[in-house]
Formats: structure tokens, C-alpha cells, sequence
């Protein structure tokens, strides 16, 4: 309890050691998030996500001391491979973002997505709430390099940002489908090389071209690695932001996004149950072995499974 006290006033390491316990006891874990729960639901979440070699991280740095600037408390969660050796997170942003880790005001975690797919860590939610309990204005949450099925993101965050760059082969294939769709704005970093206003103009005419859309994201040129038009980023997830509290959906978002945490949460009880009672007795290989054999089917053996949990 004394640490979740001081991480509730601000302490970092107590915040790190927090966040470590929910990235390894799951148990732990549990009456962890059971205490601090209440004291979620404050900060503005922010996710920063791209394909590899968007110059992601470059772009959080920056964007990081603009919020300093107006003094705000930021943590930062970047979602990093995970190494093969030890497990752990392979710890390229944190290198880039080393001289922010010196600074009281900012927190910056690696995590590992241990295999977990989805472009986040499956312990990041919970180290979000450990961020938002200790009094974070900000948390940004930047993903592993993501493709088209890799959209967790939009599930864990207000503002998602999707970071392009020119240069990655057919932009247009790169930004299609599902993570075309979950742009609040659209970012082209390195504005400063050849081809930054065609990738530009490419996505305006894929957003030109989407349906029922409420708000049409806006698309931003930036520099990062210059510094170059960060003020303009900011100033449209501000908008964004503004428009989600006015319309009542900033509310609705989150409502929508902690449904789908409790479906996921009783999905995944509901499969450890059905492994319990049926693996250790040889139940459902000998299920498998019947589907295998086609004497039945998938859908009549889950009506089994699921009629001894009512």
C-alpha cells in the first residue's frame, strides 16, 4: 500500500516498479488495478502510431518537450519489440528519448509486446492506469511499427495519431483499410525529403474517398528531427480533443473502449476455465481428435463446453 500511495503522489519509481508488477504477476496485478481503478480517468491518452521507420519516437520526443514547456506531466509508454534472448523490451525509443528521462516531469517505459499481437503490449493498458492514477496530464503511447491488422491502438487511447512518411513503397497500400480508419490526424514526417507532399496529398484523397465520416481528419506536415511544424500537430490533437468533449464523445469512446477491456477480460477467464476442466483429463484433445475426424463439428462441441459454465 505504500507504494501505490506514493505512486499516487507522483513518485516515478514507485510508478516503475508498479508497472513492472503488472507486466509479471498477473495476481498482483489484479488487486493492483482493484485499488488504484478509481483514480483513473483523468488524462488526455494519445496514441502515436506508423509504420516502421516513421520516425516515430523522434516524433514523441518532440512533441514531449512542447508539453513540458507548458509544464504538464507526461508519461510515455513505448510499445518496443521484445528481445529474444531476455524477453524483455528492445529499447530503441528509450535510447532516443534519453535526455527526457532526466527531466521530474516526464515518465518513459519500454515494454515488450511479448509475441502479444496488436501492435501494443498486453500489460499496456494497465501501466496506462498506473500513469493516469499518478497524476500524468499526458500519456502517450507510441506502438511497435505496425501493419493493417495491427489496430489495438484506437482501443487504448483518446487521439490516435498515425505517423507517415515518404519512401515505404506504394503509400496508398500502406495507409488502406483498417488502419486508414483509425487516424484522428494524420502526420507526414520528414516533409523535408522528396515525395512528403505526394504521400500528403495521396492520403487526403484516400480520406477524400472514405464514407460517413463525422470529422475529416486533418494532415499535418512535420520535420521532427528539426522541429519543424510540432506547434500545428499539437494544436490539431487539441481540436481533436475539444471536438470529442463537445459532442459528447470523449464519453462514448471510453465507455466503448472499457466494454471491450471487460469482454476481453471475461474472454480470457472463460478460456483458462474451459482448459482447466477439460486438458488435464484428456477431454480436449479427445474433442479435437472428434472435429479432426469430422464425427462432429465446432459449434456443437462449444454448446457442450459453455452448458456446464451456465
Amino acid at each position: 500500500m505504500e507504494l501505490i500511495n506514493k505512486m499516487l503522489d507522483g513518485d516515478k519509481r514507485a510508478c516503475a516498479r508498479l508497472i513492472s508488477i503488472v507486466e509479471n504477476d498477473e495476481k498482483e496485478s489484479e488487486k493492483l488495478i482493484k485499488t488504484i481503478y478509481k483514480h483513473t480517468g483523468k488524462a488526455h491518452i494519445i496514441g502515436i502510431t506508423g509504420p516502421p521507420g516513421a520516425g516515430k519516437s523522434t516524433l514523441t520526443d518532440k512533441y514531449v518537450k512542447l508539453l513540458r514547456k507548458s509544464d504538464y506531466k507526461v508519461g510515455v509508454i513505448a510499445v518496443d519489440p521484445t528481445s529474444p534472448y531476455t524477453g524483455g523490451a528492445i529499447l530503441g525509443d528509450r535510447i532516443r528519448m534519453n535526455d527526457l528521462a532526466l527531466d521530474p516531469g516526464v515518465f518513459i517505459r519500454s515494454m515488450g509486446t511479448r509475441g502479444y499481437l496488436g501492435g501494443l503490449a498486453k500489460a499496456t493498458r494497465n501501466a496506462v492506469k498506473i500513469l493516469d492514477a499518478s497524476g500524468c496530464d499526458y500519456i502517450i503511447i507510441e506502438t511497435v511499427g505496425v501493419g493493417q491488422s495491427e489496430v489495438d491502438i484506437v482501443k487504448a487511447a483518446d487521439t490516435v495519431v498515425l505517423v507517415m512518411v515518404p519512401g515505404l513503397g506504394d503509400d496508398i497500400q500502406s495507409i488502406k483499410a483498417g488502419i486508414m480508419e483509425i487516424g484522428d490526424l494524420f502526420v507526414v514526417n520528414k516533409s523535408d525529403i522528396f515525395g512528403a507532399q505526394r504521400t500528403a496529398t495521396e492520403i487526403n484523397m484516400m480520406l477524400d474517398m472514405s464514407q460517413d465520416m463525422d470529422r475529416r481528419p486533418p494532415v499535418v506536415m512535420v520535420t521532427a528531427n528539426q522541429n519543424k511544424n510540432i506547434e500545428q500537430m499539437e494544436q490539431e490533437i487539441q481540436k481533436h480533443y475539444q471536438y470529442l468533449v463537445d459532442n459528447g464523445l470523449l464519453e462514448e469512446r471510453r465507455k466503448k473502449n472499457i466494454k471491450r477491456e471487460l469482454l476481453e477480460l471475461v474472454e480470457e477467464e472463460l478460456k483458462k476455465l474451459v482448459i482447466r476442466e477439460t486438458e488435464n483429463n484428456g477431454e480436449l484433445d479427445s474433442m479435437t481428435e472428434s472435429l479432426f475426424n469430422k464425427e462432429t463439428d465446432p459449434f456443437t462441441l462449444r454448446d457442450v463446453l459453455l452448458s456446464r459454465i451456465k
